[in-house]
């Protein structure tokens, strides 16, 4: 195995795992998830499985949708749907609950900043999209619309759905949408991989007007 792959392998399944980290940490902060984990913590609350088991089986779910669109997944898009459901429960299980703000706002910082890291980390191995990514592009294609306003409408009905289901949404989720973009192109730059060492993966920024690809 080159060292270029080796350092490529190594930077998935960090980032993956840090990932599920950098989302059970927003969950212990109690101040609002990123989009999906809305969805993942109102589904969660409802059948009464972990929240890490809830993200395995929506990612699985959101994966068979790429097949009537005509997605390939790589290694990457199917280490995503295991990896950061595994990791999140796991760090849920060693992590309290923390009461305050004076604990919660630093646990949410740490929780976003190291998600904008492992959004880097993963992105930047080239293994390919997470599945929820690999359905805004396929989307994209199949209907022509812009990536802004694909990514929008899946996040608005994520959010919506998953808040109604009892998700968490607050001050975390918005600074979680503020942030992540650029936190996420830092982080990109930081751990790029020369292009010739595996297959380019699309990437455009994300702020509140722009699209990351991500878990």
């Amino acid at each position: 195995m080159s060292a270029q792959l080796t350092r490529r392998l190594l930077q998935l399944y960090v980032g993956l795992a840090l990932y599920g980290v950098s989302s059970a940490l927003l969950v212990r902060a109690g101040l609002g998830l990123e989009p999906w984990g809305v969805l993942h913590q109102g589904l969660a609350e409802l059948t009464g499985l972990t929240i890490g088991v809830v993200s395995i089986i929506v990612g699985a779910v959101v994966l068979l949708l790429w097949i009537p669109i005509r997605q390939r997944p790589g290694l990457g898009t199917v280490s995503n749907v295991f990896v950061i459901g595994i990791a999140m429960d796991a760090t849920l299980a060693l992590v309290p609950e923390v009461r305050g703000l004076a604990g919660q706002i630093p646990l949410m910082v740490t929780g976003i900043v190291l998600n904008g890291m492992a959004t880097g980390l993963y992105i930047a191995a080239r293994f390919g999209p997470g599945p929820r990514d690999g359905l805004m592009t396929g989307l994209h294609r199949l209907t022509g619309r812009s990536i802004r306003l694909v990514r929008t409408a899946i996040e608005v009905a994520v959010v919506v759905t998953g808040f109604a289901l009892g998700g968490s949404v607050g001050v975390g989720t918005v600074a979680y949408a503020l942030a992540i973009g650029p936190l996420a192109q830092l982080f990109l730059r930081l751990f790029a991989v020369p292009e010739g060492a595996g297959r380019s993966t699309v990437v455009a920024g994300r702020s509140p007007g722009r699209a990351i690809l991500r878990p």
